[in-house]
């Protein structure tokens, strides 16, 4: 399963906060680290309206999207840093120009963000590149996901689909873990994932033991910084506990336990199974009921506990002291109705 870890606007224009996200999720250890890449006058106009209104310094969202930007020599920096950390560098493009500056400097394949679906323009942009393609369904219905993964398969693209729900925060109940399997499904042979805003490291923990390819989740120092996404993101802490989870549940799935062969238990059951003992003082000739028995350990010292019907009814050829063992040799060998 491989993790992506993405910052977006969580640097809020600043290199050294980018910078120093770069390095902490790469501590952490996340597999990408994925940023956006906003070229305002491509991807936006005055008319665009805030999705949320929580910036006190922009007046209007193409402001924002202009303060978010960064110059094609700083991206590159950005991706060489990633280079060096040993994570894949990986930014989300919303415009023609944001692939074309992507494409210069190399990015390796590319997340179409779910309110891209529907941009064929786009589509098709980044499916000429040959490379991979990532496809988030957040606000997609199935029929406009399905001409989507047609028209980026008609270019022959490796493809991977996430499930994504557009709620920033996404409550529990509308997270669709069970889409991933309808995916699955109704893509043949397409990597299947999970794109969330939970801000809670058990929905990656259920992706990854749902079996998903991918899991995206947004990163930030603490929930409650300046930006947008905050509120949906996985602290850095978080990502850490959530990285050595997965790296669990993965080799959970991948070393399937076989129950029908115990023997590796064979010398702890030695030891916790039990044998047949007497509960009380008996005497010679006692015919044995179940409240004359009781059951200890270690296992081989008498009759098995398993069997103990086995022994209801018999004769006792000698009297037990209370909690003798019970051999097969203590017993008659004919049983009694009770």
């Amino acid at each position: 399963m491989q993790l992506i870890a993405e910052i977006a606007q969580a640097h809020d224009g600043s290199l050294g906060i980018l910078h120093s996200y770069i390095d902490a999720l790469a501590e952490a250890g996340v597999d990408v680290v994925k940023f956006q890449t906003h070229i305002a006058e491509a991807e936006s106009s005055a008319h665009e309206p805030f999705r949320v209104n929580f910036s006190y310094e922009d007046a209007t969202r193409y402001d924002y999207w202009e303060r978010m930007g960064f110059t094609e020599a700083q991206w590159r920096e950005i991706k060489a840093h990633c280079d060096a950390a040993g994570v894949e560098f990986m930014s989300s493009c919303f415009s023609q120009a944001a692939i074309d500056r992507m494409e210069r400097i190399g990015m390796a394949r590319y997340k179409i963000g779910s309110g891209e679906v529907t941009n064929f323009l786009l589509l098709e942009k980044i499916a000429r590149t040959g490379k991979p393609v990532i496809l988030s369904s957040g606000m997609s219905s199935l029929a406009e996901l399905d001409a989507a993964v047609a028209f980026v398969q008609g270019f022959g693209n490796d493809l991977t689909v996430l499930q994504c729900t557009t709620a920033y925060p996404t409550p529990p109940e509308r997270v669709g873990l069970n889409v991933m399997a309808v995916l699955r499904e109704r893509y043949p042979g397409v990597k299947v994932g999970l794109s969330e805003h939970t801000a809670k490291v058990a929905t990656g923990l259920a992706a990854a033991a749902l079996g998903a390819d991918v899991l995206e989740f947004h990163a930030v120092f603490d929930r409650r910084m300046f930006g947008p996404d905050a509120a949906s993101s996985l602290t850095i802490d978080e990502v850490r506990q959530l990285v050595e989870g997965v790296k669990d549940i993965t080799t959970m799935l991948a070393h399937p336990v076989d129950k029908t062969d115990n023997t590796i238990y064979a010398g702890l059951k030695a030891i916790f199974e039990k044998s047949l003992a007497v509960s009380k003082d008996l005497p010679a000739g006692h015919v044995l009921t179940f409240d004359d028995l009781e059951a200890k350990k270690p296992a081989g010292h008498g009759v098995s506990a398993r069997d103990f019907k086995s022994v209801l009814g018999r004769k006792l050829k000698r009297g037990l002291a209370r909690y003798d063992f019970l051999t097969a040799e203590d017993l008659e060998a004919s049983r009694r109705d009770l």
